[in-house]
This record gives C-alpha cells, structure tokens and sequence, in this order.
C-alpha cells in the first residue's frame, strides 16, 4: 500500500513538472552543470597528482637525492671553490665516504659522474648525456634490462672499456641492427655495447616487438671507474665564445635506505655531514618521500578549492530550484487549497513538494555524471593532460547535488503547506 502511494506522488510530481518542461529544463541545467563541474575538475585534478606521484616514485620514495649545484660565477673567486680558472665545486668521493660511516640505516650509495658528450656509430652521430656509474644502478632506479646486460662489478675492477645504451640511442644510432658488441665512440673514447635498457617502467604493451625498440631512453651508461681512469674529473666547457674548465668529482649520488620510516632522519645526517664538509652550499637535497608528502597535502587543498568553486554552480543551481518551487507554490496555492480540503495533511503537502524537487535535483545530478564522465575523456583526448576519474567524484558530486535539491527545497514545501486552507481555496 506504502508503495502504491508513493508510485503515485512521484507520478504527481512528474505530471506536474512536465506542465511546466521548459521552465524545469532551466532550472536543472545549474545542477547540471555543477555536478559536471565537480566530477570534471576532481578528475583533472587527481590526473595532475597521479601524474606528479609517479614522477616522484620513479625517483624512489625510500631515496635520498644529491646534486652538485655550480654557484654564481661571481662565487668562484677564491682558493677554496677554484684552482686558477678551474671552478671546483659539488659532491665529493670524501663525501660518499662519510655517508657510507654516518648516515643511519644506509643500504647503498650510488655514485653518478653525468656528461654531455657525442656519441657516433659508423656515419650517424648524435649528443646525449652520459652517465658513469656502478652495477646496482637499474635496481636503484628501477630501469628495465631489455638485451644484453648491465656494468658488471668485473668491469669496475678491472676498468672494462664497456658501455650500456638506452633503447632510443640504440634505435637512433643502429636502425635494425643488433648493437650488442658493437663498437660505440664516446667523445674521444671507444667502448663496446653490452647491453640495452629501457626506460624507468617499461610496459607490457610492446612486448611484441625487439626489446631494444622500447621507450624513449637515449642515455649511455658507462662503469665510473673506467670513466675516471680515462677523463678524471675536470670537463672542459665552452660557452660564449669561451673556453671554461670544471672540477667536478661527483654529479648526482643516490642514497638508498633501508626502509621508508628512516627516511627523514637519514637526510638530516645527510644534511649535516654537507655543511660540516662544504664552505659553500654547492649541492642539492632532494627526498622524494618529503616531496610526495607534500603533493599530497597540496593535492587535498588543490581539491578542496576546485570542490568549492564547483560547489558555487550547486549552490545556484539550488537557488534556481527554490526560484521555481516558490513560483509553482504561489500558481497552485488553488490546488494546494482543495487538496486540504479533501483531507490531505500539511505532511501529505510537504512530501508532494519535497518530491518534484528531488526529481529535479537527481535528473541534474545523473545528466551532469554523465557529462562529468565524458568531459574529462574529451580533455585527455584533445590536450593529451592526465585525468583520473574516481568512484569518490561521483558519489560526493551526485549526493551534494541531492542535499542541495531537498535544502532549497524544504523552505517552498513549509510555505505550501503552512497555507491556510480557507484562504488558498480564495486565491484566484
């Protein structure tokens, strides 16, 4: 019996409604819109969080990145940051050495000397950057084997002339060739390829096709000590027409910790250990984790403000649903009489009403799902930006918009019902 009643309200509400369409079509589009709004600008913004979450893990969270920083040249005059006009500065094996006695809860330290050098196979040549590292590198950033194998601790003992070439090189320089054993100019110097390796995730999607054909890396990664024995630590440089010479003995180095939770401690001895060893800030802190912590937070704030913006529309789109509730009451304030008259409660007046808004305010939400789910596709599809769309969106977006329908529309309900009966029977 419950069910046949209310069968029969929403029917009500729906024939009542439809008399005025078009004023009921406007009147949802600010729910509409607002829903859209909602879903569209949570997706696009958990797209750009996903996008920089990635970045940084590529990066590792248990991490601890160093980079030699080159001062202003104006810093450079003195003994301590120069030898004449060489400028001496950055990350030292001093350094790593201290790291390796005094950083808690150390699992590795990975040494990076990184160079932009040409590179030539047979007649083709290309500049790229080359890294001179150790064997536990692909395991630190997560960089896939595709052919071949990695610098192995064999050829740091014994300085083997070897080198490993990123899959874009190996497309760039070798076409369709296999380059492994293949002699490869760096610089001045020649080193034989023993491997092929990809980018730092490597998908499942080109499986199909010749390993070294994945991804986009372009490095060459040579053993440091090999690298060393033959170009030491001074670059020489030219740049405005102008000859400079640099001492660097370490580029980048990357601390791996044991676990997560000693992350933070692990840098502030890291931090320490520099100041007390370098007169200058010549290098670069970078913990991934505190960088990832910090999106997340900046992402619950970025979210908070699209929300809030996007929650404005609801709220007109609300104002737009009392607007025509007020007018509906005041054009059937008649019915609304006879029906008192027949017997019906003001309860009985307030569901009628409560009623044909909600049918408002959920026909808004579902189309504004709809919209809110293909807005953001049209987005990746046209501008190739990340977005995410989360089950969250929806369900915030299309429950806002039903608390805002029944808010707005419990004060025109109250009015229709609080009508004396007498007088609405009156109303011309």
């Amino acid at each position: 019996m419950r069910f046949v009643r209310i069968h029969r309200i929403i029917r009500m509400g729906l024939k009542n409604l439809w008399q005025y369409k078009m004023r009921a079509g406007l009147t949802i589009l600010g729910i509409i819109f607002g829903v859209l709004s909602v879903v569209a600008m949570l997706s696009v913004g958990e797209g750009a969080n996903r996008e920089i979450q990635d970045q940084l893990r590529r990066l590792g969270s248990d991490n601890i990145l160093l980079r030699s920083v080159k001062l202003p040249e104006e810093q450079f005059s003195g003994g301590q940051s120069s030898e004449g006009d060489m400028a001496v500065y950055g990350l030292t094996w001093t350094d790593e050495r201290r790291f390796s006695q005094y950083v808690p809860h150390l699992k590795s330290i990975t040494p990076l000397k990184i160079i932009q050098e040409d590179v030539r196979y047979a007649d083709k040549k290309t500049e790229t950057e080359v890294v001179a590292t150790v064997p536990w590198y692909p395991s630190i950033t997560n960089h896939r084997m595709l052919a071949g194998r990695f610098i192995t601790s064999a050829d740091m003992e014994t300085g083997a002339p070897v080198c490993v070439i990123g899959a874009s090189l190996a497309r760039t320089l070798f076409a369709a060739t296999d380059p492994i054993g293949e002699n490869l100019r760096v610089g001045t110097d020649v080193y034989r390829v023993v491997g092929v390796v990809g980018d730092v995730y490597s998908t499942k999607e080109f499986e199909n096709k010749p390993l070294w054909f994945v991804g986009e890396n372009q490095n060459v990664y040579l053993p440091i000590v090999t690298y060393r024995q033959r170009r030491g630590d001074t670059f020489f440089k030219w740049g405005g027409g102008s000859a400079t010479f640099e001492k660097v003995e370490l580029h980048q180095m990357i601390l791996a910790i044991t676990d997560q939770d000693f992350v933070m401690p692990a840098a502030e001895a890291v931090r320490e250990i520099l100041a007390n060893g370098h007169r200058r800030a010549d290098y670069e802190i970078v913990v991934p984790l505190q960088l990832i912590r910090q999106t997340q937070e900046t992402r619950r704030l970025f979210n908070i403000v699209l929300g809030s913006i996007a929650a404005i529309s609801l709220i007109v789109g609300g104002i737009g649903i009392m607007n025509i509730m007020l007018a509906t009451v005041s054009e059937r304030t008649r019915e609304i009489g006879i029906r008192r008259a027949l017997g019906a409660t003001r309860r009985d007046i307030v569901v009628q009403f409560l009623v044909e808004t909600l049918i408002l305010s959920i026909t808004g939400g579902v189309i504004g799902l709809i919209g809110g789910a293909a807005v953001p596709l049209l987005i990746t599809a046209l501008t190739h930006v990340k977005t995410v769309l989360t089950p969250l969106s929806f369900v915030v977006a299309f429950s806002v918009s039903v608390a805002v329908g029944l808010i707005f529309g419990i004060y025109p309900a109250r009015r229709a019902a609080m009508m004396d009966p007498i007088e609405a029977l009156r109303h011309e």
